[in-house]
């Protein structure tokens, strides 16, 4: 019994929270020692972390929603379609010029409703249809992805309003605002998740659909609202990545739901529900946004760069199991 205790302790710091993300940590810290062996002074450089940082922040707030989505027991694959939709919303002529005449927030609030309705129309078919996620998602990735471009007519549209991309563009204290942005979501959602009855109720749907309602928990309307979440942090994407480009477009936020989806699960949420962290999130999508930039760096093709992100998933799925495993009979 004395040699197996050792290795039951290490399971079970492993198999914790804390173990976990400081296992991420150790990989990110990885990743910047070969980024900086590799492409030298281009990658320690202030401006590349900061673009590490920006370009981190869009695909990190679409993320930090789907953590909400996939601890609840669900799964969403529209959630780039959404971002399209959202950001060609907001800077059709009509809202542009409707933003002339009163304030740009009238764009920030067009791409908030469009993505959260968009997220609504998810939950309420997946919770009371009943559709399963996976087939009411594809559904409106395919059709987000074509309304947008038949409101924008295939071409991107450039943004008029000097003030919104100065708003969002600009830095506090030498750090993007986007940046910024992703930080207090990140924030709030692990105050959501952690410290809310939202958050418990989340875990618990996740875990057991049964037993949360048997508890008394309105699981169908939970679902609504797990949707509906994910799609308000859509929408804030879309702005963030409208007023970084400078365009809105039906071409935005390709591959969003794979990038996001691996980014949750590298931080440790389960794809079953009912386990998962708002900090392991972040670590993830820092982990591959890193990555992404050190392949660039050294001129690798994009081809190279999915391969290795689809070994990653699969490492982390094979290693969650594993501990899941060594938990179970520890």
């Amino acid at each position: 019994m004395r040699t197996t205790a050792p290795a039951s302790a290490l399971t079970r710091i492993m198999g914790s929270p804390a173990g976990r993300n400081l296992g991420l940590v150790l990989a990110l810290l990885i990743l910047c020692v070969v980024g900086a062996a590799t492409a030298g002074d281009r990658f320690v450089d202030q401006d590349n972390v900061l673009t590490i940082l920006r370009l981190a922040s869009v695909i990190g707030v679409v993320s930090i929603g789907m953590t909400f989505v996939v601890i609840g027991g669900g799964i969403d694959l529209s959630v780039g379609s959404i971002v399209a939709l959202a950001s060609v919303w907001a800077t059709t002529v009509a809202t542009q010029d409707m933003a002339e005449d009163y304030h740009w927030g009238v764009m920030v609030f067009t791409g908030l409703m469009v993505g959260t309705i968009c997220g609504l129309l998810n939950g309420v078919l997946i919770a009371y249809g009943p559709m399963a996620p996976f087939i009411m998602t594809l559904a409106m990735m395919a059709g987000a992805r074509g309304l947008a471009e038949i409101i924008s007519d295939q071409r991107n549209q450039l943004v008029r309003s000097d003030d919104f991309k100065e708003a969002f563009n600009g830095d506090v204290l030498g750090v993007p605002t986007l940046v910024w942005i992703f930080a207090v979501v990140s924030a709030a959602g692990w105050v959501l998740l952690n410290r809310t009855t939202f958050g418990r109720r989340t875990i618990a749907v996740g875990g057991n659909a049964n037993a949360a309602r048997l508890a008394g928990i309105a699981v169908k309307r939970h679902t609504v609202m797990l949707y509906a979440l994910l799609g308000l942090a859509c929408g804030l994407a879309a702005v963030m990545l409208t007023a970084r480009t400078t365009t809105g477009a039906s071409t935005h936020g390709g591959l969003y739901e794979l990038d996001s989806i691996a980014a949750v699960v590298i931080g440790g949420t389960l794809l079953s529900g009912g386990r998962g962290t708002i900090v392991g999130t972040v670590l993830g999508v820092l982990i591959f946004t890193t990555l992404t930039n050190v392949f660039t760096l050294n001129n690798l093709d994009t081809s190279t760069q999915a391969v290795a992100k689809g070994l990653i998933i699969i490492a982390a799925v094979l290693l969650q199991q594993r501990v899941a495993r060594r938990s179970d009979t520890g």
